[in-house]
């Protein structure tokens, strides 16, 4: 038994300590400003979620999520996230407001996870708004295992399957569910997800592939995608967002509203 408490502690340290290299190398390349089609020089819709490595001990396992929106024509980007101490001040953890959505996060640098900007982008974007009002937990958080901001932007993606979005595992709680919700809809909507409090769970999707939640640490297998997703350290494998799936959009938007490719557009 000694013995298996030892492995396990070498697990869990190996997996901090490749969690905090992960973080600290992320840094690396400057992303700030640079992932957002500007405003001006882009007219379409946008649906935008980032990740990026939250702050103190947590980073080291943890990232922060929030989603970015704008409508066709608009100047501005609309963001949403959940931020813990604000439920301190104001009574509500849920911030929206207009700013750049590619930011840095405590001075990491953000990781697009998705970038939407499909005919139908502008419809989807009422979806999200109505989903941000319904948000159950807005006067609600914690940390561990949640409901958080993970928990936040895994129940906007629920409310709006047509996104696709495959959180990564480094997006503790958003497994998180009471236990009135055992059983559910993934994330992503492409399957289906067992959880007892973001705790221990089970996921089975398109998007997310297998994916085993233990203690809030998930291990994912994404066989469609040829990667897969280890606590702390992340993706290994094929990108979430793909240079193929954005030439892709950009091929859609020229057939179906007769606007240049993003790459034209100054991005």
């Amino acid at each position: 038994m000694k013995k298996l408490f030892r492995i396990l502690l070498a697990g869990i340290a190996v997996i901090l300590f490749s969690g905090f290299i992960s973080s600290c190398s992320s840094n690396s390349e400057q992303t700030r400003g640079l992932l957002a089609p500007k405003p001006g020089q882009y007219s379409g819709a946008v649906i935008q979620v980032y990740a990026a490595r939250t702050w103190g001990a947590k980073q080291a396992v943890s990232v922060h999520t929030w989603i970015s929106t704008k409508r066709s024509g608009e100047s501005h980007y609309t963001s949403y996230e959940i931020i813990g101490w604000r439920l301190r001040r104001s009574n509500s953890a849920l911030v929206v407001r207009k700013n750049l959505p590619d930011r840095d996060w405590w001075g990491h640098q953000p990781q697009l996870l998705l970038d939407y900007r499909l005919q139908d982008a502008d419809e989807l974007i009422g979806k999200i708004e109505a989903a941000v009002a319904a948000y159950p937990f807005k006067h609600e958080y914690q940390a561990y295992p949640g409901p958080n901001s993970n928990t936040f932007t895994a129940s906007i993606a629920r409310a709006v399957p047509e996104l696709g979005l495959d959180l990564p595992s480094t997006a503790i709680g958003k497994d998180y569910s009471p236990l009135t919700e055992v059983v559910g809809p993934s994330p992503s909507g492409s399957g289906y997800q067992f959880s007892l409090l973001g705790l221990l769970g089970l996921t089975i999707g398109v998007e997310e592939g297998l994916e085993l939640n233990l203690l809030g640490l998930n291990f994912e297998l994404d066989v469609f995608d040829l990667a897969i997703e280890l606590p702390g350290i992340g993706r290994i494998g094929a990108d979430q967002v793909s240079s193929e799936s954005l030439e892709q959009q950009n091929r859609n938007l020229v057939a179906d509203k007769g606007k240049k490719p993003a790459e034209d557009s100054g991005e």
